[in-house]
């Protein structure tokens, strides 16, 4: 039994949110608990004395942008508390879509928002964050226990153990994948290996560096092309080709428009038969891609473009491999 214990401090502001690594396959240990990865916004809830703040995994602060949300949490029988957790839009089938949750924010829904909340950092005047992931789920759940069924407000519950079966049932159900956290570890900042995810589906973030126009619609994109930062380097992923219906391709075509550039922003020089037609911009706007996997010499295989991403910046772009 874990001696960690909770200890009375002063609440932070924001905490650094814990980051998991890719991996190939599941542990099968029961030490290790199993949920679903969400394909959402990743939020921390900080509720400070009849005050809410729904801030993004960089600190910023999108309590406006998930109003309804805000006030649910007001319903929490808790004085002051830090909760991780994910916001996510789900289909008729109860998968969550990050495509339709970008859709209802930018046309300000809520009604389909919810909060699915997998950790607690913060409870009454005390810091979590030492506790074993195990004790920290159980003060959560209790938190949500009376909670509604069904409502915006959730508990994101975990298997333990038999780490293939549950994701084979997950890739099943058509979701992205499983994340899989020791529920003997604290909570620690920034990205390590008591965290994981494994994936049914490849989807990550990158960096749009330039693009291509369309050659059957004007004014709108035909593909995009893609990178990540090692360090403040730049490095080509290769391009984005589908994903885009016409409503969408021409919103890029107006952003990326506006973000062009004379010189390619990659470290190394694309390949001229890669670069032909490609217009340069700014690496300022971050895209979701899926994708099937990557090619033997660094690219993308396969990728389709699924929204943008505000809640990262460029810089923060790393080598998702």
């Amino acid at each position: 039994m874990s001696k960690a214990t909770a200890k009375s401090a002063p609440m932070p502001t924001f905490i650094e949110p814990c980051l998991a690594t890719l991996a190939a396959k599941p542990p099968e240990s029961t030490q290790w608990a199993h949920e679903i990865k969400f394909d959402g916004y990743r939020l921390q809830a900080r509720i400070d004395n009849g005050k809410v703040q729904l801030l993004t995994r960089s600190g910023l602060d999108w309590t406006e942008k998930f109003g309804e949300l805000a006030k649910e949490m007001l319903t929490l029988k808790v004085t002051s508390a830090i909760i991780d957790g994910e916001v996510v839009v789900e289909d008729e089938k109860g998968v969550s879509s990050f495509v339709e949750l970008v859709s209802d924010l930018k046309a300000r829904r809520s009604a389909r928002m919810v909060f699915y909340a997998f950790d607690l950092l913060f409870l009454q005047d005390a810091d979590t964050r030492a506790l074993p992931l195990a004790d920290r789920k159980r003060l959560l759940k209790r938190l949500f226990a009376r909670r509604k069924k069904g409502g915006p407000l959730r508990f994101s519950d975990h298997a333990q153990g038999n780490g293939a079966l549950i994701l084979a049932e997950s890739c099943n159900l058509g979701l992205e994948g499983i994340i899989c956290k020791r529920l003997d570890k604290p909570y620690r900042s920034g990205r390590g290996v008591d965290w994981l995810k494994v994936k049914c589906i490849q989807t990550d973030e990158f960096v749009i560096g330039g693009y291509l126009d369309s050659s059957a619609i004007k004014d709108a994109i035909g593909a995009l092309v893609v990178g990540f930062y090692e360090g403040k380097h730049l490095i080509y992923a290769g391009r984005v080709g589908t994903g885009f219906n016409r409503r969408v391709a021409g919103a890029l075509w107006l952003q990326l428009h506006k973000l062009r550039r004379e010189t390619s922003p990659f470290a190394k020089s694309v390949d001229k038969k890669k670069a032909r037609g490609v217009v340069w911009v700014k690496p300022s706007l971050v895209a979701q891609v899926e994708y099937r996997a990557w090619t033997g010499d660094g690219l993308l295989r396969h990728a389709s473009f699924k929204a943008l991403r505000a809640d990262k910046p460029a810089s923060q772009v790393e080598d998702p491999r």
